[in-house]
């Protein structure tokens, strides 16, 4: 460029705009609207997908924006149509809270079947036991839901007094232009208002004046998106300079912004003052409950208030999910209704065609007497007709055998699970002392789920690995530097600035190549030389990062902290620092680089943020010597499309030879291009700019737009290699994983080199497996590739089945399959007829591997398992790319990582290491699954014994159901006699030790096959449940029969008994004792004898008196020792029987934990892969 030429738009070289929204997400969060109106959503990661985001950020009349007149809500609202900025978070209020508590509660069918039964006893014809005592079951679970809901919402109002009660700021509409303190609750849109350091923004705010006089702040929105690091929030240089003028009302500002929506990374507004229309955009507005930080005040105009806040619209909970295990119990359940159904219909026929026989006798019956002759008038008494009485029997029977549904089980199941949450939480091996984070139940009612996994759904990045970037080797014009070395110990060849007379250096040390740090020191005026400052100048300054500086106890010495959210770009800036190119400060408009000692000042004149579909992002700065250039960074997928081939084809060449090497050795990879830029070439990017940064909507299709058009004929600078550890224990983690018979597949956004070597080393890959790789570029090919794979995966299976017919070995014989497919080839396959193809291929293979997937991609794999089989699926990842794929999964966890929390508050369960996994699922999701489904068939059974027994005794009353047993003990049997010892041994028993489970993972197959809960155990179940009641029932009948022991007494003995023997029937089974099992347990039996006497020492009540005529004799005692082993015979001689000569994995493992020796078991060791290995062949 000539030096006239530079000259001539000279005036242009200075920031033009700040740094824009992100248009990737914008473009998300534009969609959502039109998502919303959708009847039915577009195929995950699918064309159609993309097409709809298009459509959606079409341009809208300005009738659908928000005006906002700064410092003037009266005219901004004079409606008062807009809401406050009060919030509420609490669910009910004082008037509401019985009507809306209730109408939630009986939201479950269960409930709403108990109340028909309640209501149908408090009629006359029908009332089997006591009003109260009918609604008493009922009515315990209800109170005990509606306390707890009640605390909960009490604490919920508490915490809203005081968010609302808060202070803020907020400048004299009156135009005496000084701030006066009131309440959040009452601050309206359009007001101005003030916020000082480390205090917490109070609604969506413009920022419109900072302390920093570039109009730079500092904001964490940690309580936003969970992420620790301090974002840049910019004022506009327009309002910075006319804030007197603003605050005083001399001049009329005013912006016309989006509507409300759920986006926190997108903002689209214009601001016009003084008659200037100036964009606006995310980086201009902060948010309700972020942080100002490092910086003194920031000034501001509420633009969403209350509810229409970014995070009141994103605090809405996640959609709830239930267990497999309730989900099948809903089936038994209906057979638990057939069965009462039968019962009844049994006993009202029965008693039908009693009532026809005895027709004659009624007359004169004591209790069907047909007419009433003591008032001197005849009239029916007691009697309804034939038809009418099979009615009434039928109606009255659903009543007393009411509990063959167990109500009880609700909500021991919900105690139970929150049981379990709390000893998971408090596990000390899923605790993280890296991150110092616990594990986390986000979701209690599906903790059994995790003893079921067959798919796990696994990020890469953060997930797998600890996505904590560090700059290991550069390609330089297709020279490579991999050659680096540690920083001594003592600091000599780390790189200082020298600041008056303080020494800087970066807070993160990088290993340097000699060779490299001469050729920038030394000869720097060669061309090559030259190419390698660019390349660092291009690091230092094609990103977002903030240089903050912390002090250290030397006076003299502070370390440069370089925040961002992006850990790759925090890697490349302290790599660019260990070099010599230190960013030391950034602005809105410039930044300021320390080069070789030599501090230069830079305007940022334009910035374009990476977005999934450019897959690059590139920042134009004005230099120094007048020179405008653009430095470009991407995946080189996207760069190499970009570049000038005619020129650096051979460099281009080598630079691809380098980036094979780095992705072959696991190391992540971007390609750095620059251009310089013409007048006319800025010129055109500067008008192009300007016009699509001031679209209040469709901006980011016209900033993709500008960006693509500039980023072309791109000199090829270098490219970076960057090391993304693993996390501690994943190769081990993967492999008890893959022996429990748990499939783990990898989704990730990187190339496929990348991939496949971190897949070796996590052992992911084995150097045993064949691999099927897939990359098509269009549905015929995908087709084709897919039929290939089908044809070459059928042939290894054949011969794997011919090898295990002739070879009896250890399983060696089969041919393990990996199957490597890329994002670009799931476009063509996912929600099309393809995807059954691939179904039917991924299924056969041991492992999947997709590489360079977008985050709706992700889904829609989930989706293909979830929607085609019935095995349970687990989603893991660390990022907000991962949330979708975590919420289609059955089971969904997030890991607290170094990208933020938008996984973990989207997940159902939280942790801080992969590796935690296995304990997890191999430990606590089998004890999880075998206590909730023994709970179930326990609580199925014991009811069930109870209504047989009762429905024995009415074929001896003529089927008019009259009961034994009292109502009282019939309404505490399932709420006070035998629920408790459920739910402590759902809590604590053990059936194998957590030493046992790591060691054998087979051993989770057992929640895989179902093998504690089915319809085979439930029949079974039901057969003993018929058999105990045919004992505990005719043994006294048969003993008694002959004698003056009244009907009340016998009750009394059948309650005893039935008790008793249920809970000898749960201590048979437990796998570990401890006081409080042997305390619930045996406590329960102690408190139904107690509660009987109690009842029956009432006089008011029926059966006064009864237990003590009854206890006082030898034969009750005899009877009671008799159906405790005529009623536990059969299920212990089947017990031993199964035990001995066809005992599970489960059992045999018992028995190791008795007779064997585990003390000095300490873990499996695992051999890893190395590379040196001999690779496998790969399948194309």
């Amino acid at each position: 460029m000539a030096d006239g030429e530079r000259t001539a738009f000279g005036d242009l070289l200075r920031p033009i705009a700040d740094p824009p929204v992100r248009p990737d997400l914008i473009s998300l969060s534009a969609s959502a609207t039109a998502a919303a109106s959708a009847a039915v959503d577009p195929p995950h990661g699918s064309r159609a997908e993309a097409d709809r985001l298009g459509a959606s950020l079409k341009e809208l009349a300005d009738a659908d924006a928000r005006i906002v007149f700064v410092g003037d809500p009266g005219l901004t609202d004079p409606r008062l149509a807009l809401p406050g900025n009060a919030v509420r978070t609490a669910k009910y209020s004082f008037l509401t809270f019985i009507p809306r508590n209730l109408f939630e509660q009986f939201r479950r069918l269960a409930y709403v079947y108990f109340l028909a039964i309640a209501v149908l006893n408090q009629l006359p014809q029908l009332a089997v036991f006591g009003r109260g005592a009918s609604v008493l079951p009922l009515a315990f679970v209800l109170l005990v839901t509606a306390v707890k809901d009640a605390y909960e919402d009490w604490r919920r109002h508490r915490s809203d007094r005081v968010e609302n009660g808060r202070a803020a700021a907020v400048l004299d509409p009156a135009g005496s232009g000084q701030f006066r303190s009131r309440r959040w609750k009452d601050l309206r849109v359009g007001e101005v208002i003030k916020v000082l350091a480390d205090e917490s923004i109070p609604c969506d705010m413009v920022l419109l004046a900072t302390s920093d006089p570039t109009g730079v702040a500092y904001v964490q929105t940690i309580n936003l998106d969970g992420e620790s690091n301090l974002k840049t929030r910019y004022a506009k240089q327009e309002t910075m300079s006319r804030l007197p003028n603003i605050t005083a009302g001399s001049i009329t500002t005013l912006i016309r912004c989006e509507t409300p929506n759920r986006n926190i990374y997108g903002f689209h507004a214009n601001l016009e003052v003084d008659g200037k229309r100036v964009s606006l955009g995310a980086s201009n507005i902060i948010l309700r409950g972020c942080e100002l930080k490092n910086t003194a005040w920031a000034i501001g105009v509420a633009v969403y208030t209350g509810t229409e806040t970014k995070v009141m619209l994103n605090s809405s909970g996640a959609t709830s999910k239930r267990s497999r295990l309730e989900t099948h119990m809903n089936r038994e359940t209906l057979l638990l209704s057939a069965i009462l159904i039968t019962l009844c219909s049994a006993v009202s026929i029965c008693n039908g065609i009693w009532l026809a026989i005895h027709r004659d006798e009624l007359e004169l019956s004591q209790y069907f007497r047909k007419r009433d002759y003591s008032g001197g008038d005849e009239k029916y008494y007691n009697y309804y007709g034939i038809a009418m009485q099979v009615f009434f029997i039928f109606l009255m029977a659903v009543i007393v055998f009411q509990i063959m549904i167990p109500i009880s089980l609700y909500i021991s199941m919900e105690l139970v699970r929150l049981g379990q949450a709390y000893f998971m939480i408090r596990d000390k091996n899923l605790y993280d002392e890296s991150s110092n984070s616990r594990f986390q139940c986000r979701a209690l009612n599906i903790n059994e789920d995790l003893g079921q996994i067959r798919y796990v759904f696994s990020d890469k990045t953060g997930t797998l690995t600890e996505n904590k970037m560090v700059f290991q080797c550069a390609s330089i014009r297709g020279i490579d530097y991999s050659e680096g070395k540690d920083p001594s110990p003592n600091g000599s060849d780390v790189y200082y600035v020298v600041v008056g007379d303080q020494f800087w250096r970066p807070k993160m040390l990088v290993k340097t190549d000699p060779k490299l740090v001469r050729l920038l020191r030394s000869e720097g005026e060669t061309q090559e030389g030259k190419h390698a400052r660019d390349f660092f100048l291009a690091l230092a300054a094609c990103n977002t990062i903030v240089p903050l500086i912390v002090g250290t106890p030397d006076p003299k010495q502070k370390l440069i902290d370089y925040q961002g959210e992006s850990p790759d770009e925090q890697a490349l800036v302290y790599a660019a620092a260990a070099y010599g190119y230190v960013l030391i400060e950034r602005t809105s408009g410039h930044i300021v680089i320390d080069v070789l000692g030599d501090r230069q000042r830079f305007n940022v004149l334009g910035l374009h943020e990476f977005d999934s579909d450019r897959k690059r992002m590139s920042v134009i700065i004005g230099c120094p010597d007048r020179t405008v250039r653009l430095f470009v960074k991407g995946a080189d997928s996207s760069m190499f499309g970009v570049l000038e081939k005619s020129v650096d084809l051979d460099i281009i060449r080598a630079t691809e030879t380098n980036l094979h090497a780095y992705s072959s050795v696991g190391l992540r990879t971007l390609v750095v291009g620059m251009r310089e830029l013409s007048r006319n070439d800025f010129e055109e990017w500067h008008s192009d700019y300007e016009n699509a940064s001031t679209a209040l909507y469709g901006r980011g299709n016209l900033l993709r737009a500008v960006a693509s058009r500039v980023e072309n004929n791109l000199q090829i600078l270098g490219a970076s290699g960057i090391e993304d550890k693993l996390q501690q224990g994943v190769p081990e983690a993967i492999e008890s994983l893959r022996q429990a018979g748990i499939r783990v597949w990898v989704l990730t956004g990187d190339k496929q080199e990348t991939a496949i070597s971190i897949g070796y080393s996590c052992k992911l890959l084995t150097s045993e497996m064949t691999h099927i790789v897939i990359n098509s570029n269009s549905e015929a090919s995908c087709r084709k590739s897919l039929e290939d794979a089908i044809a070459i995966s059928s042939k290894f299976v054949a011969i794997s089945s011919r090898a295990q017919n002739t070879i009896i070995a250890t399983g060696s014989a089969r041919v393990p399959l990996a199957l490597i497919i890329d994002g670009t080839s799931l476009v063509h396959i996912l929600e099309t007829e393809l995807e059954e193809k691939l179904f039917k291929i991924a299924t056969v293979c041991d492992v999947v591997l997709c590489c360079r997937v977008a985050p709706l991609q992700k889904a829609g794999v989930v989706a293909l398992i979830k929607k085609r089989t019935e095995d349970m699926t687990l989603a893991i990842g660390d990022g907000a790319n991962d949330v979708s794929m975590i919420q289609m999964a059955d089971v969904g966890i997030g890991i607290s990582g170094q990208e933020g929390r938008q996984a973990v508050m989207a997940s159902d369960f939280s942790m801080g290491q992969f590796r935690f996994l296995v304990p997890l699922l191999l430990v606590h999701g089998h004890w999880n699954y075998q206590r909730i489904a023994y709970m179930i068939l326990y609580n199925f059974y014991r009811n069930a014994v109870f209504v047989f027994i009762m429905f024995w005794y009415v074929l001896y009353t003529a089927y008019t159901l009259t009961t034994a047993i009292t109502e009282w003990s019939s309404v505490l049997y399932s709420v006070l006699y035998t629920a408790l010892p459920t739910v402590v041994v759902g809590i604590l028993d053990k059936d194998l030790s957590r030493r046992t489970l790591l060691k054998y993972p087979k051993l989770y197959g057992t929640g895989q096959r179902e093998e504690r809960y089915n319809l085979k155990l439930f029949i079974l179940t039901m057969m003993d449940a018929i058999w105990q009641s045919l004992v505990v029932f005719f043994i006294p009948y048969l003993a008694y029969r002959d004698t003056t022991v009244d009907g009340s007494s016998l009750g009394d003995l059948w309650t005893l008994a039935v008790v008793t023997l249920v809970n000898i029937h749960l201590a048979m089974d437990v796998f570990r004792w401890n006081w409080i099992t042997h305390l619930s347990i045996w406590g329960s039996i102690a408190v139904a004898v107690m509660c009987v006497i109690l009842i029956d020492s009432i006089w008011s009540l029926p059966g006064y008196w009864a237990i003590y005529h009854i206890m006082k004799t030898g034969l009750f005692w005899l009877c009671l020792l008799g159906i405790f082993a005529a009623g536990m015979i059969p299920r212990f001689t089947m017990k031993a029987l199964t035990e001995y000569f066809m005992p599970n994995d489960i059992q045999i493992s018992r028995e190791l934990e008795k007779f064997g020796n585990f003390n000095d078991f300490t873990g499996t060791e695992i051999s890893m892969s190395t590379f040196s290995e001999t690779q496998p062949g790969f399948i194309r």
